[in-house]
């Protein structure tokens, strides 16, 4: 690799701590009483989490527990505490090595709040739906509380909360750009994007009795270090805080200066000829690598980003370029007196790692505290099956790629069948429905770069835009084999796939569509061009519709060769920067030829972190080289602007009918308007008397006042996602 901290260490290979200290736990517990039953005096770690306590590994707190117990270690869970005071926080006595944090499976912010900043009324993760079971921005409450608890206790934050506020980072919430979250929580360390890896090494390692604010040398953390910390004499600073930086300036001679003389060597003296020695490329390529794994990549410093829209937009771009963990270099940022340290990110999991960690023992339910609550991400999951991480599409809106990075990360065919097979014997209530086979997306199972010296030198921040990348191995063959030998499982009756659908890859594999649509749609497919027009697609990294309509071609040829009447739901995203309102015209014509009828709508949230955060904060374009003269980015900040581009999606809508009316008034567009089968909106509303239509501009004709003709019955097609950032641990 081309970094110098220490080679990745299976994670399966390491010697568990106690040893044999006792059986599984059924559940890891999550009281004294639970403890004294597995007859533990205390625990190693515990950790405290936002989202009810579910053994299945779609959750994290199960998933990192379960690795945990494995490697022998003592591990209790704190679920949804009350945060009010600190009491909660000693249900389990004081962990012997550290608290684990995590605000949940979402962002704290996002789980409660709407694209609108207005309170949800229900939380997916919590029993009963309840919301206001956790506080806003939970993992530095949940840190600060723990400290409160057991002063000098050693805290470790992670999760994706953690992961995406790991630098300064712009909130939509508070509207201003906020600290670390390490500065907030007061951590000892952070633990960013797969933190498997990272988390046992520093178990052992904690154990062992190193402390966490003194391990530092470990993939995938983060921690803060005085200014100008370095690990060792020989690493060196690249200067990446400022922008538009000229060019080198040389001294003039002097003409006056006396020339030192330069001293001669032995072998110069005696006239001997000097021996010329060539060096090869490998070599120069070892030594250019040997000189990057120890640089440092300095961005502007919070107290800049805070302040200087593209100061942060620069420090926004240089983090998502060093983000290949084959080539990326540590990075640091002051705050105040400190320095914020992120070390490369993590080596992805093989697939032998992947699926020791899904082949755990899990309860696979909710735990029995609950008395069977029903709790609807719960519900959402508990047949469904995580077939792979990662996601090399670089939606610039979603969190996925900072997240979990761009690699794919696949379990083996084995581990999968089996998963099935456990779903099938011990998941109460099961059916013989299989509710997905996915992950991040639907299609990405065993995708990778065709050669890995490539992947691990590759900069670029999406493998499939603004064309799929020839580097890239589109063979579906895997998928359709899994999905064959899933559904001949004794005891499995039909598989549906619940994960979106990366549609621009999928057309390079007829043969796939065929078997998906053939044997795995339940009647609707959801898929995500979210827009028709260049402009806001390039803002967004997704392709042109046109990759659409030739899957949707092929969907529906196949669906017919099956004698299935089936459809697709199309999400579209609202308001996201770089979108005109003549944009969500067109948009909205497109809908209304094709005949769809979008029933919920998503408009843009700015996330921790994504790039079109930077957009909607900055006004600037990351995906480019920023200066001071770079390009501005249209941003719809305005609430009534941004209610108008999410009725261009609800054109079918009365509700909508009259603002709609008044914007293509504004835009010259009086011709939209009528009650016409090739107008937008009718001229009136339900019940008022019908009128002729307004004049058409630029045409010379007049509207229609002929009642519109009704369209072929087709059902409303939900946008409800549900997901985090638009997209959660199950994108597109």
């Amino acid at each position: 690799m081309s970094v110098s901290l220490p080679a990745a260490k299976p994670i399966q290979s390491y010697r568990p701590f106690w040893g044999t200290h006792g059986r599984t736990a059924p559940f890891l517990p999550m009281s004294r009483a639970e403890m004294d039953e597995l007859g533990w005096e205390e625990c190693d770690i515990i950790l405290v989490t936002g989202d009810a306590y579910i053994d299945h590994p779609s959750f994290g707190m199960a998933l990192i527990g379960r690795l945990l117990e494995a490697q022998g270690f003592r591990v209790g869970i704190i679920s949804q505490p009350d945060w009010q005071s600190a009491e909660p926080f000693r249900a389990l006595g004081r962990p012997r090595l550290f608290f684990g944090i995590t605000a949940g499976n979402m962002d704290s912010m996002i789980n409660r709040y709407t694209a609108d900043r207005k309170p949800r009324s229900d939380d997916a993760y919590t029993p009963h739906g309840a919301a206001g079971k956790r506080p806003d921005r939970a993992v530095t409450i949940y840190s600060q509380r723990c400290r409160e608890a057991y002063p000098g206790v050693q805290i470790m934050i992670g999760g994706i909360e953690a992961s995406l506020r790991r630098i300064a980072q712009y909130d939509y919430w508070s509207d201003k750009v906020r600290q670390s979250a390490l500065v907030y929580a007061k951590a000892d360390i952070l633990l960013f994007g797969n933190a498997e890896r990272a988390l046992v090494e520093i178990a052992h390692r904690a154990a062992a009795g190193e402390k966490l604010n003194q391990i530092r040398d470990v993939r995938g953390t983060a921690f803060l270090a005085p200014q100008g910390w370095r690990p060792d004499a020989e690493w060196r600073e690249e200067d990446s805080s400022t922008v538009d930086l000229p060019g080198r300036v040389d001294p003039h001679p002097d003409p006056y200066a006396m020339e030192p003389e330069q001293p001669k060597t032995a072998a110069a003296e005696a006239g001997a000829p000097q021996p010329i020695r060539l060096v090869s490329k490998a070599e120069r390529l070892a030594a250019k690598l040997a000189q990057r794994s120890k640089t440092v990549v300095r961005i502007p410093s919070y107290e800049a980003v805070a302040f200087d829209p593209v100061l942060y937009a620069h420090a926004s771009r240089v983090l998502h370029l060093e983000s290949n963990p084959g080539n990326a270099r540590a990075m640091v940022q002051t705050h105040g007196e400190r320095d914020v340290w992120l070390n490369p990110p993590p080596i992805p999991l093989s697939t032998e790692e992947m699926d020791f960690v899904y082949g755990l023992h899990y309860a696979r339910n909710p735990h029995p505290a609950y008395q069977g609550a029903r709790i609807p991400a719960w519900e959402m999951i508990r047949f469904s099956i995580n077939i792979m991480r990662g996601c090399f599409g670089g939606c610039t809106f979603c969190s996925i790629t900072e997240h979990e990075g761009r690699i794919i990360q696949s379990r083996s065919e084995g581990s999968i069948l089996r998963e099935i097979e456990e779903i099938r014997d011990k998941t109460e209530g099961f059916t013989g429905h299989i509710t997905d086979l996915g992950g991040p997306t639907a299609n990405m199972y065993r995708l990778a770069c065709k050669d890995p010296k490539i992947e691990s030198a590759c900069r670029r921040l999406s493998c499939v835009y603004p064309g799929i990348c020839e580097n890239l191995n589109t063979d579906h063959a895997p998928l359709v084999q899994l999905y064959r030998k899933a559904r001949a499982i004794p005891g499995v009756k039909k598989i549906t796939i619940g994960s979106g659908l990366r549609y621009d890859i999928a057309v390079r594999s007829p043969e796939y569509i065929k078997e998906l649509v053939t044997h795995h749609v339940s009647g609707y497919l959801k898929i995500a061009p979210e827009h028709t027009e260049d402009g806001p697609l390039s803002k967004m990294m997704k392709p042109g519709i046109g990759a659409f309509e030739r899957f949707k071609e092929l969907f529906e040829r196949f669906s017919k060769q099956a004698g299935k009447q089936q459809y697709l739901i199309p999400y579209f995203i609202a308001a996201h920067p770089g979108t005109a309102d003549e944009d969500m015209l067109n948009l909205a014509l497109w809908l209304k030829e094709n005949n769809f009828k979008p029933d919920q709508v998503q408009a843009f949230t700015p996330t921790p972190m994504a790039l079109a955060t930077t957009m909607w904060h900055t006004r600037r374009n990351p995906l480019k080289k920023l200066g001071r003269s770079s390009e501005k980015v249209d941003v719809i900040r305005d609430a009534q602007r941004r209610k108008l581009h999410k009725a261009f999606l609800r054109y079918h809508d009365p509700v909508n009918w009259p603002l709609l009316r008044e914007a293509l008034l504004r835009m010259g567009r009086a011709d939209l308007i009528g009650n016409g089968p090739q107008h937008l909106i009718p001229a009136q509303q339900p019940g008022e008397r019908l009128v002729s239509a307004p004049r058409e501009q630029g045409a010379g004709g007049r509207g229609h006042d002929r009642p519109r003709s009704a369209p072929p019955k087709r059902p409303n097609l939900g946008q409800g996602r549900g997901k985090q950032t638009g997209k959660s641990s199950r994108g597109r």
